[in-house]
């Protein structure tokens, strides 16, 4: 044999071995951790809708909307997301996150608690658009007693979009929702590369795929494609389990905006729509108007439950700072932003929780 046909020979051999193996890999892929001999975590993901789930529309050259498309198909056409767990897919809603409502939390939190009473599952991901992603967040918190990882998710650009950030943020979420590591952490958010926990998280950008921040904590973690690691110690999540109602909806509780030039209005018709609760989204440090604070009083001594947040974005609202809080009965949301303090309120109001002491502990369980 000469050397040049038993190059040719070696060569073909190579050629038929790097086929075959090839052949193999691909009749019988293998997880890293099937490999191992352990099995997959098991994942549900519950679709509610938001841009994640949009399509393209005509009307401008960056429209969309929101909800068009199934959770079923979200994961269908993200390869690989499979051998990262083994995943089951429900559709809750299909909304955009601007009309996430009561019956949208119930429902959620009955198939999260059956799913995990019945041992269906290892982790919970919910499919969420981004401009309520925090008060489903907080409120699947404040209500859900469990170590099981939630996971919510979301994105700034529809599906259909060019640099579409959808599939990358739903295979990290469901990264998060599937790791041993996320177990005991509450509820989390997962986008652009970034875990956050559900208390501090907040949308900061109307448009940038780096929207959500914790401005008071900072993110729990980091996770991308290739790790997860988180830079906070998982710490036992105090704040309150509170009780739902049988049925939807809550007791109603209005966001009141301070301004400049306030007067009494916004505070009086809340009063008369039959508000039983009002969140001040107050200016500093949760202040108002000497006629807005007039008006919170007088509706506090109406059995109307207060309390003062602020529409700064971050820091904390303290107690009789420039308000006298224990003369006029008014709690303050320390930490939480008006919206999540709207939330917690509803939930307290309706356990009975109106006395504004009582209030004022609950808003201070981290």
């Amino acid at each position: 044999m000469t050397l040049h046909s038993f190059r040719s020979t070696r060569s073909a051999r190579l050629i038929l071995g790097l086929a075959a193996a090839l052949m193999i890999g691909l009749a019988s892929p293998v997880s890293a951790q099937q490999a191992s001999g352990t099995t997959l975590a098991k994942v549900l993901v519950l679709g509610t809708g938001g841009t994640i789930a949009g399509q393209a529309n005509a009307r401008a050259g960056n429209a969309y909307d929101s909800g068009k498309v199934s959770a079923a198909n979200l994961i269908a056409a993200i390869p690989g997301i499979d051998k990262l767990a083994e995943i089951s897919a429900e559709q809750i809603s299909s909304i955009g996150s601007q009309d996430m409502n009561d019956k949208v939390w119930f429902d959620l939190v009955k198939r999260i608690r059956a799913a995990i009473d019945n041992k269906e599952v290892d982790g919970v991901v919910i499919t969420h658009g981004t401009d309520t992603m925090e008060e489903t967040a907080f409120f699947l918190q404040s209500v859900l007693d469990t170590d099981v990882p939630i996971v919510l998710v979301g994105s700034m650009r529809p599906s259909t979009a060019i640099g579409a950030d959808g599939p990358a943020n739903l295979y990290e979420a469901m990264r998060v929702a599937s790791a041993p590591e996320s177990r005991g952490r509450g509820v989390l958010v997962v986008l652009n590369d970034t875990i956050h926990g559900a208390r501090w998280v907040q949308k900061t950008n109307t448009t940038s795929v780096q929207t959500f921040r914790s401005p008071d904590a900072g993110p729990v973690g980091y996770v991308d494609t290739g790790s997860l690691r988180f830079v906070q110690p998982a710490v036992a999540i105090k704040t309150a389990k509170l009780k739902l109602p049988d049925a939807p909806p809550l007791p109603r509780v209005d966001i009141i905006y301070s301004h400049a030039n306030m007067d009494a209005a916004e505070v009086e018709d809340a009063v008369k729509r039959g508000a039983k609760g009002i969140v001040l989204a107050g200016v500093g440090d949760g202040n108002s108007s000497k006629g807005a604070i007039d008006a919170l009083a007088a509706a506090a001594k109406q059995g109307v439950v207060v309390v003062r947040s602020s529409r700064v974005g971050s820091g904390y609202v303290n107690r009789n700072v420039e308000v006298e809080d224990d003369k006029l009965g008014f709690a303050v949301a320390l930490d939480l932003n008006p919206q999540k303090a709207r939330v917690l309120l509803e939930l307290l109001i309706a356990n009975g929780i109106t006395d504004p002491s009582a209030v004022q502990q609950a808003f201070a369980r981290p």
